[in-house]
């Protein structure tokens, strides 16, 4: 399930990291968080899938696609 489909009025983009072990590497290492899928809003993590589910689950999830 795509998350993000239930936000259709926010943008986003999306890079494949298992193309590029360099790249999914140098993700572990910048956000330091062991899990893909990774969200992030204007360069700040929110978190992995299992936190943006519940973040969704609770209501919250699009106050951090805002960026508040």
């Amino acid at each position: 399930m795509n998350l993000l489909a239930n936000y259709p009025q926010y943008e986003y983009g999306h890079f494949d990291i298992f193309k590029d072990e360099q790249i999914r590497e140098g993700l572990k290492k910048f956000s330091n968080w062991p899990t893909y899928p990774q969200l992030y809003v204007d360069g700040q993590l929110v978190g992995g899938i299992d936190i943006c589910q519940e973040l969704h689950e609770n209501g919250e999830l699009e106050d951090a696609l805002k960026g508040i």
